[in-house]
């Protein structure tokens, strides 16, 4: 088996002249959209990639009847690659690997915990219920980074405290310890998470509530985390303008209790914005558009030149309704909203359970 990556032309000749001389062989290509991907008007036709992926057109288009060559290829992103590869003739079968379910998280993880000693609170069925979406690489990760937390806190085993530090670790980011934070940054941020909390407690599609936190992870000042014990391969309409109203309780809170509002939401604006975009131009829920895809350049070019101002003013509809929205809840829940900022600021971390006491 050969691995093919950032080759050149004439290395793929060479490639495959070596393959036929071995037949029968596989020839695997990693991340093959590195070397195949779309060709474009001005890229010109003397383009490395360019030759690099017409060598490779050409090498799969001469494969004789009698030659026992496979070749596999892997990639990350499909819609990058030529449409000249998948034509039939070439890679004849696509084979698309979803991320695993909860019993292929659950073997994935024996798999890497052979080698590890676990103490007897820890269930690997129990973390692969709430994983929800995780790759086996993710997987793998946390228990590595779940066994170096327990040597860091000279565990004898990896324990569950261990294993619940590593998720998040690798879903937020390594926590910030001595990062020195004002007193008006940390109240800024314990009023944007507490936002994000309360609002996810009115929609009826939100995850259920893990834990809220002010403590710096990573590039974020704060983070509210949720259970993600469900495997989901759809989302509804109504799924994705919650979604909206969710990412938008953070920015929502800092508005209604500050009367200032922070660059801390920018990824939250960032992730609204690129969902509301999905949702006109790829999975046609504008009621205006209709049920037409407007992902392509040449899909925009049908409609007339018009379409990309419709496009906007649809995204734009759905943030401002969601933002709208996000402040409804909070103006009907201020005292809530500032019982669970001032718990934040009192204790850092705050429990699902220690969140749902101040409803109670």
């Amino acid at each position: 088996m050969k691995c093919l990556q950032d080759f050149g032309a004439s290395r793929v000749r060479k490639l495959f002249d070596k393959a036929r001389k071995l037949s029968p062989c596989i020839v695997f290509i990693d991340e093959i959209d590195a070397i195949g991907s779309r060709r474009t008007a001005n890229s010109g036709a003397e383009s490395e990639n360019n030759q690099t992926l017409n060598q490779l057109l050409v090498e799969m288009d001469g494969f004789e009847e009698n030659e026992t060559i496979i070749v596999l290829a892997a990639t990350n992103r499909p819609e990058m690659l030529d449409k000249a590869l998948l034509r039939p003739g070439r890679f004849d079968r696509q084979i698309t690997i979803a991320p695993p379910d909860v019993k292929g998280r659950e073997e994935i993880l024996k798999i890497h915990s052979q080698e590890k000693k676990f103490s007897s609170d820890v269930s690997l069925k129990s973390i692969a219920e709430d994983t929800a979406g995780f790759t086996g690489a993710e997987l793998a990760n946390i228990l590595n980074e779940a066994a170096i937390i327990a040597t860091i806190n000279h565990h004898e085993a990896i324990c569950q405290e261990d294993i619940e530090e590593a998720i998040k670790k690798v879903m937020v980011g390594v926590q910030k310890k001595t990062r020195v934070i004002s007193e008006k940054e940390k109240n800024l941020t314990a009023y944007h998470e507490a936002g994000h909390a309360i609002v996810g407690k009115f929609l009826n599609t939100s995850d259920p509530l893990k834990e809220i936190s002010i403590i710096p992870r990573g590039i974020a000042g704060g983070y509210t985390m949720y259970k993600s014990n469900e495997d989901k391969f759809y989302k509804s309409k109504t799924e994705l303008e919650e979604k909206l109203v969710g990412l938008l309780g953070g920015r929502a809170a800092e508005k209604l209790a500050l009367d200032d509002i922070s660059t801390g939401a920018r990824n939250d604006i960032q992730v609204a914005t690129q969902i509301a975009k999905d949702m006109v131009t790829a999975y046609g829920m504008s009621d205006r558009l209709g049920p037409i895809s407007l992902e392509e350049n040449e899909n925009l070019a049908i409609f007339g030149e018009s379409i990309e101002d419709v496009i906007g003013v649809e995204v734009k509809t759905l943030i401002d309704t969601a933002y709208q929205k996000a402040q409804e809840i909070l103006k009907a829940n201020m005292d809530k909203l500032d019982m669970v900022a001032k718990l934040l600021l009192e204790k850092e971390t705050i429990t699902a359970e220690e969140f749902e006491q101040i409803f109670e």
